[in-house]
């Protein structure tokens, strides 16, 4: 995989789980890393992991000041990776349980939030004529939440649907922006909590309709994110790429 030495990388959600790992893979490669998160005490973990060899920032994905201040600050971004989100918390529910506020706090995580990043990366990648960036959607973006829940999945499907149509607004400054949609894996606590909700034998289905009959790792997402940012994936844009084991 590409030596990122030099390069400056934003990567969200970088407190636990995909993030983490997108980060700390970075950083293992020469990248100038900048660790963003809401979390505090996991972005000390994430830090603690990396030997000190990254930066962390808190910060809410979905507020567009505080997002525009952090970018500035930091300065150029060769390489934003957009893996804030998640579901907030919350539980699938019938759609009319579901409060107005309770849908757009999962947007603003997964779809605001990835739009503002990008608004505020994108100058200084156009000035530069060039720009890697990764957007973490999920497979529910492609078909359904596991979970059930609605805004999840709206959200990540419309975040495809971002990574789409600004691979065509942004690719006349070579400025990439491609997809990684993961499978079901062991992650975060969040994720964590759902697969012990399914006992042993939703365990044993849900592995069962995996080609190759395991879960994946966050490293193997990671992975993913390395090849869309790097030198080998320059003739890329615009595309999804589920890693999920086969389905």
């Amino acid at each position: 995989m590409s030596d990122f030495t030099g390069k400056t990388v934003l990567v969200t959600g970088a407190a636990h789980g995909f993030g983490r790992a997108i980060a700390l893979a970075f950083a293992q490669r020469g990248a100038i890393v900048h660790a963003a998160d809401i979390n505090e005490a996991g972005l000390a973990e994430t830090a603690k992991l990396a030997g000190g060899a990254l930066k962390t920032l808190t910060l809410d994905v979905g507020d567009r000041a505080a997002v525009q201040a952090a970018v500035a600050a930091i300065g150029d971004i060769d390489i934003l990776v957009n893996d804030a989100g998640g579901v907030r918390g919350q539980t699938g529910r019938p759609i009319e349980e579901v409060s107005a506020e309770d849908w757009q706090t999962i947007f603003d995580a997964n779809l605001s939030g990835a739009f503002f990043m990008t608004q505020a990366v994108v100058p200084g990648m156009k000035r530069r004529r060039f720009g890697r960036i990764v957007n973490i959607s999920s497979g529910a973006g492609l078909g359904i939440s596991l979970t059930g829940i609605q805004a999840y999945a709206s959200a990540k499907a419309g975040q495809i649907g971002l990574t789409r149509q600004l691979a065509h607004e942004l690719g006349p400054w070579n400025i990439t922006v491609n997809n990684v949609a993961p499978g079901f894996v062991r992650s975060n606590p969040t994720t964590e909590r759902q697969w012990q909700s399914y006992g042993p034998e939703g365990q044993q289905r849900l592995i069962d309709n995996i080609a190759l009959k395991r879960l994946g790792t966050p490293e193997d997402i990671a992975n993913a994110v390395l090849f869309f940012a790097s030198e080998q994936a320059n003739w890329i844009t615009g595309q999804v790429l589920s890693v999920d084991g086969g389905k």
